[in-house]
């Protein structure tokens, strides 16, 4: 383990972090991004020891290079998860206090409309393979890194069988959507097993289909801002609220075990949120 009294941030730490988080059956985004802060965290420390004091100081360079506080806290949680692991416990500081969000940002809202249009570029552009992946996101609300759990085996039963960090869950499959996962499998002459599949026969990475998605922005006239496979399930979220208003149903769909966090994918947009205000009719 780590010498505690002259702890230095290395690349060595990180990685031996990494292969923690791993065993931890941590997603693959969640292992990124914890690794991703800490090695901003090491660049901006260079050679000095870690202290609370300089995490304190951290948290102030972030606040004043303008991040925005919910990614300061969020860069905060990676470096605490790590002194966790390595027994600096005490070096932890104070989130920054937040206001509970009363609406989302619509620059960042994607809409139904809007994901039929990537849907159908994708088409365009013989892209169907994304194509399919987008619709299979945006139907059932699976994470990015719960793809590879889409089969042969489970379009043929109508659901799929998620393993995430010890806990599994099942996936409904629609109709629909499993008869054009069998069409595709068929077309690829994929007889069992997953049906997204590199040229090489691997599984997709999430990097590979953030980067696909990216890549129809211009095409379909959509704001980058709104594009990332996150936001397929927050359309899922907020279209299943919309007509089921069923949040603890919701909750169990998405796999979350508060559902506090599922509030969070409801959280309406500015635009829904003035609408609101308009009919109290309150000026006069």
């Amino acid at each position: 383990m780590f010498d505690l009294e002259e702890l230095k941030l290395t690349e060595e730490q990180i990685t031996i972090f990494g292969r923690y988080l791993q065993r931890e059956e941590q997603r693959l985004g969640t292992r990124e991004k914890y690794c991703r802060d800490l090695r901003a965290f090491a660049a901006w420390l260079g050679a000095r020891r870690v202290t609370k004091e300089a995490v304190t100081h951290w948290k102030e360079h972030l606040t004043a290079a303008r991040y925005a506080p919910v990614t300061v806290n969020s860069m905060l949680a990676s470096v605490h998860a790590f002194l966790r692991f390595a027994g600096r416990s005490e070096c932890r500081v104070k989130y920054l206090k937040l206001q509970r969000r009363l609406f989302r940002d619509s620059r960042r809202e994607l809409t139904r409309e809007e994901y039929r249009r990537l849907v159908d570029t994708a088409h365009t552009l013989g892209r169907e393979r994304l194509a399919l992946v987008m619709e299979t996101m945006g139907a059932t609300g699976i994470r990015v890194s719960e793809v590879r759990y889409i089969t042969v085996e489970a379009a043929q039963i109508g659901r799929a069988e998620v393993s995430l960090k010890g806990k599994i869950r099942t996936i409904l499959l629609p109709g629909k959507l499993c008869r054009k996962l069998l069409k595709y499998a068929r077309h690829k002459k994929i007889a069992f097993g997953e049906i997204f599949l590199t040229k090489d026969g691997g599984s997709l990475s999430r990097k590979q289909i953030w980067a696909e998605m990216k890549a129809l922005c211009k095409r379909a006239g959509v704001e980058a801002s709104k594009v990332f496979p996150h936001n397929l399930r927050h359309l899922f979220a907020t279209t299943f609220y919309r007509a089921c208003k069923d949040i603890a149903r919701l909750a169990d769909m998405l796999g979350h075990s508060s559902i506090e966090t599922t509030r969070i994918y409801l959280v309406s947009t500015g635009v829904e949120h003035s609408r609101q205000l308009e009919r109290l009719g309150l000026v006069i």
